[in-house]
């Protein structure tokens, strides 16, 4: 399974911009697979992925055959 910095570098490589790591445990979450635990993470998810920037992350899910 791919890493958060492999999403990350992906992502940048690909579209140009780099997603957040609480971006990837979102979409992670949305996907259905099992984001790593933050140590600052409270029960609540502070900052969702914006809808907008959801579709290149799951690109990359795809890429790294995670989905």
């Amino acid at each position: 399974m791919a890493t958060y910095s492999d999403i990350q570098d992906w992502v940048q490589q690909t579209y140009g911009w780099k997603p957040k790591t609480c971006w990837i445990a979102h979409c992670k979450d949305l996907a259905g697979l099992e984001p790593g635990t933050a140590w600052n993470r409270d029960s609540e998810r502070k900052h969702p992925c914006p809808r907008e920037k959801r579709e290149p992350i799951f690109e990359a899910f795809r890429h790294f055959e995670m989905i």
